[in-house]
């Protein structure tokens, strides 16, 4: 590989600037991003996903550490510093410019495992997540997840029931996975920095139970967190079967959804997929 000047002289270089519609916020220490890029372990000669690399600081850190990076980005004036990355690290990276929600990653990757790192952009960061904890099929080929996130989010995916943060989305991240918040960066660390903190999130799949359908479970959870000031027997009397299940399962319903473990709402999954 050639030397590279610092990420904030290539910001300069291509006169690019982070783009508020497009939910960017850049990293220039590359000390961080170093550390970000060792959070999955030994990445060399792993295949990675990185979806919005902006001018490539965190791509910089994943091609430094020996990955194979294939980047999405949907700005066009980042392809250029991507396209100097790329001439650096022969053969490391492929860049794609598109909408990554609108993309078949599993496809992208060829098929092949691949672990996932990105500092997400804010305005789809929660959905590209959730997308990736979604489906049927699991284990996943994504072998671990390691993402930024503002920190209100991250610490909604790691949550325990009992904590305002728990919801949904700790649910699906925790059903067959093993989340864990990181590390957490400050505001100053961005450029421009936003309003709030931020952090990273790691999470890895695990075995997923057995005969519990995924779609089920994610219709449970957005009802019943949906309107999580109500009752179960409220919240969820809009799901086929689930007062049922409730009953089936010994879960109070009086209870309101933030008081429901993960091993609960399994378990009410569990009921209602056996029904079908």
């Amino acid at each position: 590989m050639t030397d590279l000047p610092p990420i904030r002289e290539t910001i300069a270089k291509h006169g690019l600037s982070a783009s508020k519609a497009l939910g960017q916020n850049f990293l220039l220490d590359e000390q961080l991003l170093d550390r970000i890029a060792a959070l999955p372990g030994d990445l060399s000669g792993a295949n990675v996903l990185e979806v919005g690399p902006g001018p490539g600081g965190l791509t910089r850190a994943l091609l430094r550490a020996g990955a194979n990076v294939t980047a999405i980005e949907m700005d066009s004036r980042c392809l250029p510093a991507l396209k100097e990355l790329s001439e650096a690290f022969p053969d490391q990276l492929t860049v794609i410019q598109g909408d990554a929600m609108k993309l078949d990653h599993a496809e992208i990757m060829g098929g092949s495992p691949f672990h996932v790192l990105s500092n997400l952009p804010y305005n789809v960061g929660t959905a590209l997540f959730v997308r990736w904890l979604s489906g049927e099929s699991w284990p996943p080929l994504w072998q671990s997840l390691t993402l930024m996130f503002q920190r209100e989010v991250a610490e909604r995916i790691v949550a325990k029931p009992g904590r305002s943060a728990y919801g949904r989305l700790a649910v699906l991240a925790q059903w067959r996975g093993q989340a864990k918040l990181a590390m957490k960066v400050h505001r100053s660390a961005f450029t421009p920095p936003p309003k709030v903190m931020s952090a990273i999130v790691h999470v890895t799949p695990e075995e997923a139970p057995a005969s519990v359908s995924a779609k089920t479970l994610e219709r449970l959870t957005e009802a019943a967190f949906g309107q999580r000031r109500k009752m179960l027997r409220q919240s969820l009397k809009g799901v086929s079967g689930a007062l049922d299940a409730l009953e089936i399962v010994g879960i109070d319903p009086t209870r309101r959804a933030e008081t429901v473990s993960v091993e609960e709402f399994v378990a009410l999954a569990f009921a209602l997929s056996t029904e079908r």
